[in-house]
């Protein structure tokens, strides 16, 4: 892009991220949203629970200057930063749910990268970027190279190379990185880490706007042939999927779900992590699962997919009934027009037939004579009940949530590749007992990731009340990572 004075003008008028620095609140703003958002690796959080982190903040911080900065419910300061002319945080609904949703739109995040990037870093470290530019420079020549005499000397070169250093090891000669490389190479790491983090929030803001536009386009569509529309539809689709971001999402997305390739990202940080220089720089504890955020944020991806073509399902659905009944239509016009024309006969043949089929009904195809039973009503009056109901039972129904559940499988499948249902409930203790199973094994049942073995059996318990312990005995479930 071009900086020129137009260009930077219409940015600080448009985008929201220009905004956002400018905005009175910003601090309030950056602060919040990456408190809770970006620093958790948060993707959604619901309505209630957000309202509730912002007021909690904005209490804080009124009472530590002890005057009213933001004297607006926390509600109205949500609703403005979901505005189309701030574009902070992204408000929608997910299905099953009448809670907005909230997530941070890519410009947000691309602001709150910025601000981060102010702070003054301890050790800045140029080494290991200048040899990963050399590193990426040789696998864009060496894959684009069509001479395969001068790749055949490249490889010969690199067998050399690694049997000499295999001659020094063996030698005694033991080279090892220093503590300012080791930093200054996880220093690296971390920050890539960071920056897949936020592309996927753009990557899935990509997917919104089609998803967008398509049903924008399906509200407004009028034409004859629903194939016009699906032709347009599947090939902005398309446009998206085969472009080099789409390609390039697929490709890591492959790569990150091999479960080798997890199980080697797991050593390699465990590995690295307890290097002393690394220790040194105290690395956040979530740097070791990183790789799982970034499954779970490629996860919310891939469902924006799943949304795109169920709406294209629905519109096939509704645009088929309405095809019904215009059939029934014609058939009604057919109908009138016939009985129009019986006093009207055409001259000479109006149809031929070849032959003619008796229409032949047989006595025990026909129905039989079946009365109608009339209701009889009493007029009666009905006591009222008057003895004693606790109304306490009213209060006592259980709702198990799946999603809880669900919760736990995916937690507990981060660092093995499977789990029978009676370790996971060793791990999560049953709350609500026998009901609590019953939805367990309706996941297992309805996922392709979950075996039933009906040789083997487990034994859950869980205590109803003090001092009583139910048991219950049932065929093993294994969920698995897939």
């Amino acid at each position: 892009m071009n900086l020129d004075y137009d260009v930077l003008k219409s940015l600080r008028k448009s985008h929201p991220a220009w905004g956002l620095l400018c905005a009175e609140h910003a601090p309030l703003v950056a602060s919040f949203l990456h408190k809770v958002f970006v620093a958790p690796n948060v993707r959604v959080i619901d309505q209630p629970t957000l309202v509730e982190k912002l007021e909690d903040e904005i209490y804080a911080l009124n009472e530590r200057s002890g005057e009213k900065l933001y004297p607006r419910p926390a509600r109205e300061y949500l609703d403005n930063w979901t505005s189309p002319e701030k574009g902070w945080l992204r408000k929608f609904y997910i299905e099953g749910s009448d809670e907005p949703q909230f997530d941070l739109t890519p410009a947000t995040e691309k602001a709150i990268a910025w601000l981060t990037g102010l702070t003054e870093r301890s050790f800045v470290g140029t080494e290991s970027r200048l040899l990963l530019l050399f590193e990426i420079l040789k696998q864009v020549c060496e894959g684009t190279e069509t001479n395969r005499e001068l790749r055949l000397a490249e490889l010969e070169r690199r067998r050399d190379e690694i049997e000499s250093q295999i001659e020094r090891l063996r030698e005694g000669d033991l080279q090892l990185l220093g503590n300012t490389a080791v930093k200054e190479r996880f220093q690296q790491f971390v920050s890539t880490a960071r920056e897949l983090l936020s592309d996927f929030r753009q990557v899935e803001q990509n997917f919104h706007t089609l998803d967008r536009r398509v049903r924008e386009d399906i509200a407004r569509w009028d034409g004859d042939s629903k194939s016009t529309l699906l032709d347009q539809v599947m090939g902005e689709r398309d446009a998206i999927s085969d472009s080099d971001e789409g390609r390039s999402f697929n490709a890591f997305w492959q790569f990150l779900m091999s479960q080798s390739r997890q199980d080697e990202l797991s050593s390699l940080l465990d590995k690295v992590l307890a290097l002393p220089p690394v220790m040194e720089l105290k690395p956040e504890a979530k740097l070791k699962r990183v790789h799982y955020d970034w499954l779970d944020a490629g996860e919310h991806t891939q469902n924006t997919v799943a949304q795109l073509s169920q709406q294209l399902r629905r519109f096939l659905d509704d645009t088929a009934l309405l095809e019904n009944r215009r059939i029934m239509e014609i058939l009604r016009d057919v109908e009138r027009n016939a009985l129009d024309l019986r006093d009207t006969p055409a001259l000479g043949d109006m149809m031929k037939i070849d032959s003619a089929i008796a229409e032949i009904e047989l006595p025990l195809e026909r129905k039989l004579y079946a009365p109608k039973i009339k209701p009889k009503i009493k007029d009666k009056a009905v006591d009222a009940d008057e003895s004693d109901v606790d109304p306490l039972a009213l209060f006592s129904q259980v709702v198990i949530d799946k999603e809880v559940l669900s919760r736990y499988i995916r937690q507990s499948l981060q660092d093995r590749y499977q789990i029978t249902l009676s370790e996971l409930v060793a791990e999560h203790p049953l709350e609500h007992g026998l009901a609590e199973i019953i939805a367990y094994l309706e996941l297992a049942t309805n996922s392709r990731r979950a075996t039933i073995d009906e040789e083997e059996k487990d034994t859950l318990s869980w205590d109803t009340e003090p001092g009583v312990r139910r048991e219950a005995t049932l065929p093993r479930v294994i969920f698995t990572k897939g």
